[in-house]
């Protein structure tokens, strides 16, 4: 049986292409299982008393779990799905904090595209941003994927 991407093969991802998420709210169950599975216990995170006495005010989500959701928000549009070859690389800011009960959604556009034939299809560095509910931007960067290309699709 062959499988059919759903995903955008490279040429069709072309500069400016944007897509956006559907929201997603934090709770607290995301912060505590997410602690669980890193290990990453800081107070910041885990200690209501302690993240009062802070400039936050109160617990926030750990700055990995919100990059993390940022990838299955990326996810759950599937325009990379079946197409990726590999994730290469991000650069990644974390400007303000994600707090528990906030929403977030994901837009990423293509900023840049190049073909590269003998991997099979081009990187595409996709500009990201991780919005709350009130439209701030609470994480951004860019996100390097391999995309395989229609042609080299076919032939698999």
């Amino acid at each position: 049986m062959r499988h059919t991407p759903r995903g955008m093969y490279f040429e069709e991802m072309e500069e400016g292409l944007e897509v956006v998420s559907p929201g997603r709210t934090i709770t607290e169950t995301d912060v505590v299982l997410f602690a669980g599975l890193s290990g990453d216990y800081n107070q910041l995170h885990t200690d209501a008393e302690f993240a009062r006495g802070t400039i936050f005010g109160q617990r926030i989500a750990h700055g990995l779990l919100g990059l993390s959701i940022a990838s299955g928000l990326a996810g759950r549009l599937g325009f990379i799905e079946g197409t990726a070859i590999a994730f290469m690389g991000l650069d990644w800011k974390f400007k303000a904090p994600v707090l528990i009960g906030d929403t977030i959604s994901l837009t990423a556009r293509v900023a840049r595209r190049r073909e590269v034939r003998r991997l099979g299809g081009g990187i595409v560095v996709f500009q990201v941003a991780l919005k709350n509910q009130r439209g701030e931007t609470v994480q951004e960067g860019e996100w390097t994927i391999l995309v395989r290309s229609r042609a080299a699709g076919e032939t698999t």
